[in-house]
């Protein structure tokens, strides 16, 4: 059984919305045998170049690694045990570092968010390729830090999967389970209050 025979992957949406978003979910099955083509990966990182910052600060760096090298790896084992059960297969890992501090020591309160608006946009427009995101934040952050040789104010602060989808049979339980369920979120009324 496929995962849209298992359950409809289309987001169940109370106003319009574009393709990419409604159709965007966060798989953990990817295929081990596709990777991504140069297009398509640049692309994703040119969304989130192009993202929103404050002040144009844009306190984002990115390590991307393609699945079979030594950087791949690096990040394949600093990750949480649940995550490394399911992110080898991955084409491309992406470590996502916040700029908290800048070279003059001066604080970039917003970095989180900023990168976080990057990260989002990585993964529209991944999406948009025909490509899947999945984000994590299982993970450690000293150990990616320590083994890419980040200085200080460079904070990891989330590392996301990028693929084309694979068979769910590939998953070990409770994973497969998970990765057929419905896709579910609160309704628009309980996180918005509009005056």
């Amino acid at each position: 059984m496929s995962i849209a025979e298992a359950a409809p992957r289309t987001a169940d949406v109370s106003a319009p919305l574009l393709p990419a978003l409604v159709e965007r979910w966060s798989p953990r099955s990817f295929d081990p045998t596709v990777g991504i083509d140069d297009v398509a990966l640049r692309s994703a990182l040119e969304a989130a170049r192009w993202s929103p910052s404050a002040n144009n600060s844009q306190p984002w760096r990115f390590i991307v690694a393609r699945r079979g090298t030594e950087a791949f790896t690096t990040i394949v084992e600093n990750l949480a045990g649940f995550n490394k059960a399911w992110a080898s297969s991955a084409a491309v890992l992406v470590v996502a570092a916040a700029e908290v501090v800048d070279e003059d020591g001066n604080e970039r309160r917003w970095a989180v968010y900023d990168l976080g608006q990057a990260v989002a946009h990585l993964t529209v427009q991944a999406h948009h390729d025909g490509l899947h995101a999945h984000q994590m934040g299982g993970f450690d952050a000293e150990g990616l830090r320590t083994a890419f040789g980040l200085e200080e104010r460079f904070v990891p602060t989330s590392v996301t999967a990028l693929g084309v989808l694979g068979d769910p049979e590939a998953l070990p339980e409770p994973l497969r389970s998970r990765e057929s369920a419905p896709r579910t979120r609160r309704a628009l009324e309980e996180i918005a209050v509009v005056h």
